[in-house]
């Protein structure tokens, strides 16, 4: 049993140093940099090592991403329970939902602009993907009153990623981030109340 037990635990030494060594490639070169042969070459292990573990690259952005999402949810998480009011918390969440993506842009991309597997909103949806949307539907509905909370997130969370997508592209004035924000989160508040 021993002998099993550590063949175990080298198996999931050996692909969590995929993952981490991916992710750094991919954090400091960028997605193109991330080849199998690279990989294969970093982590010292021959590449039929690294397809007993995922199949191809995209099972290995696929799990970049998972983690991506676990992170997400924490950075969301800690946001929330430190603000005072709900809309505090949902600026502080929307905050750190920005910084989570400039500071972590190449997880980001795995998360929502690579080609995935993965599932969104559907019964097979990997566990940290939903945790990270309930984490952002908390914030939410600290303010919906009786609203649909999911609806009211969706749109929240398209709102978040176009502002992401849009400041990445160089589209939005860099230097009114807090100013967007600030007046996301009033128009989400106030601003569905006017509509009522």
């Amino acid at each position: 049993m021993a002998i099993q037990d550590r063949r175990e635990r080298d198996r999931a030494a050996r692909r969590q140093l995929i993952i981490s060594t991916a992710r750094r490639l991919a954090e400091s070169e960028g997605w193109d940099a991330v080849t199998t042969r690279r990989l294969s070459t970093e982590i010292e292990y021959s590449q039929p090592v690294l397809y007993k573990h995922f199949a191809g690259m995209d099972q290995i952005a696929d799990a970049i991403a998972i983690d991506g999402f676990d992170e997400l949810a924490e950075a969301v998480r800690a946001a929330r329970s430190g603000a005072d009011t709900p809309r505090g918390a949902l600026l502080s969440v929307a905050r750190a939902y920005l910084d989570f993506a400039r500071d972590h842009p190449a997880v980001y991309d795995a998360m929502f602009t690579r080609t995935t597997a993965l599932r969104f909103a559907a019964e097979d949806t990997p566990a940290a993907l939903k945790t990270s949307f309930a984490e952002l539907r908390q914030a939410v509905t600290l303010v919906a009153d009786d609203q649909d909370a999911d609806g009211l997130t969706e749109v929240f969370f398209a709102a978040l990623h176009g502002l992401v997508t849009l400041s990445r592209a160089g589209r939005l004035r860099p230097d009114h981030e807090s100013e967007r924000l600030f007046l996301l989160v009033e128009r989400f508040t106030d601003g569905r109340k006017a509509l009522q």
